[in-house]
């Protein structure tokens, strides 16, 4: 036998070693739990999405979450953002995912990643690109050849993205879990056998991947091993995995609700969210995350929907400017340190129930010499006594004790301890320098226009979401022996729209507005029109707010002035203008000039605003400057004095603003019962949004640009910038 030489076993030891380390980060899974190197684990986590905050923010937001007991942070990836174009990939600036998730691992907290690339997440196109649309014979989300092969393409570039920075688990990284596709049950029976076999390639697709990690599949029952099936909603203590060797997972425990413009502010009690998650691990789960931790921004045109606000902050337990919403933080990070406590009896033993009295029940893990109970009341409005291992315990309504010692008790649900804070706009007095404005030039629409055509085209095969705005002109001839040139009723214009929002001008003169709503986006613009005898103008500006970012087949819905366009009241009858030539043009001039960015702001002749003779103008840009004042407390420009449109500063897009005001039931709010979106309401009557988030990374010590599109009509000298502070 050949002798091998000291260097040889010293280098076979260290592999041996390397080996050793590399089989120590795994994650696998139980009926129990996610096993992490070889321990079972009861874990928390919280949503944060990279790109609805600034990287400034990132590390603060992610050691918060990590200070209120979280184990982990959750994250969709957003395709739309990172594959703006074919093949041309950005992941720079507040989109850059390998940096964020490599300060979730400085924290020392795990990361679930959420591939989709469907995302829905209230989020434009639901994450998806828009040139995916356009891909010949695409079909989104089901068995449909060009679909699967960019859905592959984009996935296996996020996965060997991660790989390359050793960031899965497997590798010694953060990444525990990740998730292919996104709420698709829903959608796979409407697609029926297509659909079916959609998910299946799908996870058979990421799983061959290999990254040594667990793949998930949110609220799909019939997800394929290995894949684990999760829940989300208000609620999930009702589910169940669908094999009884899975674990049992919450994606999406909602901490609260989007808004749209025009609704109600939406509240969830911290006592029920508790409540929720108690009921849900006393039933056996054991990884929860919470939808979401800190909601953000829409920055830019982001939000989908359509009709979603700018801010996105969920009533989440940080809210949209980085600041602990109490009691709801600090209520959450009591509970988890309770159940911490448990942790052992919890991911060894399984539940014995036994009923308390007729609302009331125990639920006890007793295992080793370790034991763990819930003690539960579920009436909704009314206190109990029970009696448990001869003791007795008092329980409010609605409510859960935890006993990590089936003795006493660590936590109540129903019982907060920490006071609420009150989050206030204070004045900044910082004034805005050097009002300016510059108005669109309408009547060189005409001119402009690229495509003239015979007839209504839809919005978006136009725009390819260029743009929020598509102008849709045409012309009329008006005999002069009409009747209401001579005395007579005007004539009725009728425009009926797929969305979202239309401005209607007559010989270049406001005529006015239509809109529609989230739950019908479809609407009819009705006025009398002043027209003249001889050629009219008749332009109509359509808004999109939004695109959808869920519903079966979404990206097959129309948007913009489908027809029919009809006048009424003239001599002869109606006059249907919809299969007349009509011209398009994409944007406004100022979107085409670049008014936002500082090097372009100055290429237009801007006109010295007189505040006190201003007549408020539709399409309307105003520029001002503005110093940053001292301090690190959250900014937010207030424009409740504005209509609708966007804003910029220093050529970053804080995102769309709509001073609509919000309708809805705001009654008082009980924590007791089922919660719903519609059950605890506020701020009817108010504008939905009022405050729009202004980074403090974005701003400069002095002579900062701010850009604000008027598309209604507002008072610019109004807007001022406000600090958030508790």
């Amino acid at each position: 036998m050949k002798a091998i030489s000291a260097s040889k076993y010293f280098f076979i030891f260290l592999h041996i070693i390397s080996l050793l380390q590399f089989s120590q980060c795994s994650v696998t899974y139980d009926r129990k739990s996610l096993i992490i190197n070889g321990q079972r684990k009861i874990l928390f986590s919280g949503s944060i999405h990279y790109p609805r905050s600034t990287p400034d923010m990132w590390e603060g937001l992610i050691q918060k979450a990590k200070d209120g007991g979280l184990d982990a942070i959750d994250t969709y990836v957003f395709w739309d953002l990172h594959e703006p174009t074919p093949g041309i990939y950005n992941f720079e600036g507040r989109y850059d995912l390998v940096r964020f998730i490599k300060l979730v691992q400085a924290a020392g907290l795990y990361l679930h990643l959420r591939i989709g690339p469907y995302v829905c997440a209230e989020w434009n196109f639901g994450g998806f690109p828009v040139w995916l649309k356009y891909v010949p014979g695409i079909s989104f989300r089901t068995d449909n050849e060009p679909f699967k092969m960019a859905m592959q393409r984009f996935t296996e570039k996020i996965v060997q993205m991660m790989k390359n920075e050793k960031l899965f688990q497997s590798q010694g990284g953060p990444i525990i879990l990740s998730q292919i596709e996104n709420e698709y049950g829903f959608e796979s029976k409407k697609f029926g056998a297509a659909g079916h076999a959609y998910m299946t390639w799908a996870a058979k697709m990421a799983v061959d991947l290999g990254t040594g990690v667990p793949w998930v599949m949110c609220k799909e029952d019939d997800a394929p091993d290995p894949v684990i099936n999760t829940c989300n909603g208000f609620y999930c203590d009702y589910f169940s995995p669908n094999k009884p060797y899975k674990p049992t997972i919450w994606t999406e425990a909602w901490t609260g609700w989007f808004e749209e413009f025009g609704g109600p502010i939406h509240h969830r009690p911290a006592e029920d969210l508790a409540f929720a998650v108690a009921r849900f691990l006393q039933k056996g789960g054991s990884f929860v995350n919470y939808y979401m931790y800190h909601g953000g921004t829409n920055f830019g045109r982001t939000a989908g929907g359509p009709f979603v606000t700018t801010s996105y902050d969920y009533d989440a337990p940080i809210d949209e400017y980085g600041l602990l919403r109490q009691p709801k933080y600090d209520h959450l990070k009591e509970f988890h340190k309770a159940i911490k406590l448990c942790e052992h009896a919890l991911v060894t033993a399984d539940p014995k129930v036994t009923a308390l009295g007729n609302y009331e029940q125990a639920h006890v893990f007793s295992s080793n010499g370790h034991c763990a109970a819930f003690l539960s009341n579920y009436h909704r409005d009314a206190s109990a006594r029970v009696t448990f291992n001869h003791m007795h315990y008092d329980l409010p309504p609605w409510s859960i004790s935890i006993l990590p010692d089936c003795k006493n008790v660590a936590f109540n649900t129903g019982t907060v301890k920490s006071k609420p804070n009150w989050p206030q706009m204070s004045p900044t007095n910082v004034r805005m320098l050097s009002w300016e404005t510059f108005n669109e030039d309408i009547s060189a629409n005409d001119v402009d226009a690229k495509i003239t055509v015979v007839g209504l085209l839809e919005q978006l095969n136009v725009t390819r979401d260029a743009s929020d705005y598509l102008w849709y002109m045409t012309s009329v001839e008006i005999s002069p022996t009409e009747s209401f040139l001579h005395g007579g009723r005007h004539p009725i214009l009728s425009v009926n729209s797929a969305g979202h929002v239309l401005h209607v001008f007559i010989n270049g003169q406001f005529s006015g507005s239509a809109f529609g709503t989230h739950e019908n986006t479809k609407f009819t613009f009705t006025k009398a029109v002043n027209l003249h005898a001889g050629l009219n103008s008749i332009a109509l500006l359509s808004v999109a707010v939004g695109l959808p970012n869920d519903g079966h087949r979404f990206e097959t819905w129309s948007t913009g002035v489908l027809g029919p366009v009809v006048l009424h009241g003239l001599d002869h009858g109606i006059r249907d203008l919809s299969w007349q030539k009509w011209s398009y043009k994409v944007g406004l001039k100022g979107e085409a000039m670049n008014l936002a960015s500082p090097s372009k702001a100055s290429s237009v002749d801007w006109l010295k605003e007189s505040f006190a003779a201003h007549k408020q103008q539709p399409l309307t840009w105003y520029k001002a400057y503005f110093n940053a004042p001292r301090g690190n407390e959250p900014l937010a420009l207030d424009l409740q004095s504005m209509g609708k449109g966007q804003v910029w500063i220093n050529g970053q897009s804080i995102g769309r603003y709509w001073t609509t005001y919000a309708k809805g039931q705001c009654n008082t709010c009980s924590y007791g019962g089922t919660y719903r979106q519609g059950k605890c309401q506020y701020g009817c009557g108010k504008p939905t949004q009022r405050w729009y988030h202004v980074p403090r990374s974005w701003l400069k010590p002095a002579q900062n640009l701010l850009i604000v599109f008027e598309e209604i009509g507002g008072d610019a000298s109004r807007i001022s910038l406000v600090q958030r502070s508790i």
